[in-house]
């Protein structure tokens, strides 16, 4: 079964990173996890949890976390550039960045790749597999801009993470299962155990 990359940047919204593992397991997908330096920060300041760096520590921190025992789970230090999936041998099904900082978008888009979240996408764009990534800044600025353009050119599909209101979301758990399920349909995922938007209530 190939796996599915999920990479987390420093950027804010890290709970949509975290529903995304959650329901990949949950659906027995195999999933390869990156965070970067910065997630780690962010998950400190923002969700007030610290992560395990160790990779058995952290697989471990994750399913308890989000009480799921399905599926496969491997962990990946941000600087293990020996990892299998930092190679085009190793198949994958795919990679999604969520949420993704402006600064690691940029360095994808300049083919350079500081650690193993950059050097993962610039592997799914050269082996043509897909690669989603979800940018998370408000305004942007015309940088910005050009280097979505410039990935999007190279075969990336950029899914920012905007929520919808037609579907009426009571709760802030609405509004990720909503942008989770169209980062997933984005991949050609089909997945199960997240509420699906099925057109107005009649």
């Amino acid at each position: 079964m190939d796996s599915i990359v999920i990479a987390i940047t420093g950027a804010s919204a890290m709970q949509i990173g975290e529903r995304s593992i959650q329901v990949l397991l949950e659906n027995n997908k195999s999933v390869d996890l990156i965070l970067s330096k910065g997630a780690y920060e962010v998950a400190k300041s923002e969700r007030g949890i610290n992560i395990p760096v160790d990779s058995n520590k952290q697989e471990n921190f994750w399913r308890s976390r989000l009480n799921v025992n399905s599926g496969k789970l491997t962990c990946y230090r941000w600087n293990n550039h020996s990892a299998s999936i930092a190679s085009g041998s190793h198949k994958t099904r795919g990679m999604l960045i969520v949420p993704c900082s402006m600064g690691t978008l940029g360095r994808i888009a300049s083919g350079f790749s500081l650690d193993l979240i950059e050097r993962c996408a610039d592997v799914h764009l050269k082996e043509n597999r897909p690669l989603i990534i979800s940018p998370r800044e408000s305004p942007l600025n015309l940088i910005h801009i050009e280097n979505i353009k410039r990935l999007a050119t190279a075969g990336a599909l950029i899914v920012p993470p905007i929520p919808a209101w037609y579907t009426n979301p009571k709760t802030i758990e609405d509004i990720i299962d909503f942008i989770v399920v169209r980062l997933f349909d984005s991949l050609g995922e089909n997945l199960n155990n997240i509420k699906r938007w099925d057109g107005p209530i009649k």
